[in-house]
């Protein structure tokens, strides 16, 4: 039985991918910060394992990855997920704090998981694995008003480039699937913002066409790799902007 560990799983693109896998009968570990909603995402599966944890806190995701070795046997897939979007806002509006938010989720906190997965995956037999990093439209081109998102999305691409590299002599493949306008809660307030400012909601897609897009790519064999996965709405305002 393959196994994933899942970071964002109480919600949005996670909670679609994890319950996908969960159908499709890995054994998934399911990470975030809310441990009575990652309950109900695992609904009692007996190949769910709840992982409650703040990706931002090192000593945290050490202890989930471990219990979730320990459960699974082995790491075959990490899907690093989590992130957040802070309030809308030119550079000199953003507050520190935000920024500061950011960073220690969107990017520390996917450096933190992906240093716990390639660890694993390295030291594991048979030797390997794979990481899937979410990184997102705004790792091309930028959203209005979203300095700290665009910002670390853009260095998730670095992390992606660069664990892609290190990882060949230890059978670990890393890629990156870039993501446009799904339907999450993250995205509804975005909608609604621009509704409420006069403007026209976005163009979306259907969250179960990324979780569908992230299964491929966890599941192909060691030899192959998707290095970047753009998956967006068709008509969103991506091709052409400028």
């Amino acid at each position: 039985m393959n196994s994933i560990l899942v970071t964002g799983a109480s919600g949005g693109i996670g909670r679609a991918c994890a319950d996908l896998f969960l159908a499709k009968g890995w054994t998934v570990g399911l990470l975030a910060r809310r441990g009575a909603v990652l309950e109900e995402v695992a609904a009692g599966r007996s190949n769910a394992v709840v992982l409650e944890a703040d990706v931002s806190d090192p000593a945290a995701v050490e202890a989930a990855f471990d219990r979730f070795q320990g459960a699974a046997g082995r790491l075959d897939v990490l899907f690093n997920n989590a992130g957040l979007f802070t309030p809308a806002a030119t550079i000199d509006e953003v507050t520190l704090d935000d920024w500061k938010q950011a960073l220690d989720v969107n990017l520390t906190g996917m450096f933190l998981c992906a240093r716990a997965a390639f660890a694993r995956m390295r030291r594991q037999t048979p030797q390997g694995g794979r990481i899937i990093n979410n990184g997102s439209i705004s790792a091309h081109v930028p959203r209005a008003g979203a300095v700290t998102y665009t910002v670390t999305k853009h260095a998730v691409t670095g992390l992606t480039r660069q664990l892609s590299l290190d990882g060949r002599p230890f059978d670990i493949a890393c890629g990156q699937i870039d993501i446009g306008n799904a339907r999450t809660d993250l995205l509804q307030g975005i909608a609604d913002a621009a509704v409420a400012a006069g403007h026209e909601p976005p163009e979306t897609m259907d969250v179960a066409d990324v979780a569908r897009s992230v299964l491929h790519m966890a599941n192909l064999p060691p030899e192959a790799n998707v290095q970047f996965m753009t998956v967006m709405a068709s008509k969103m305002p991506y091709i052409g902007r400028g």
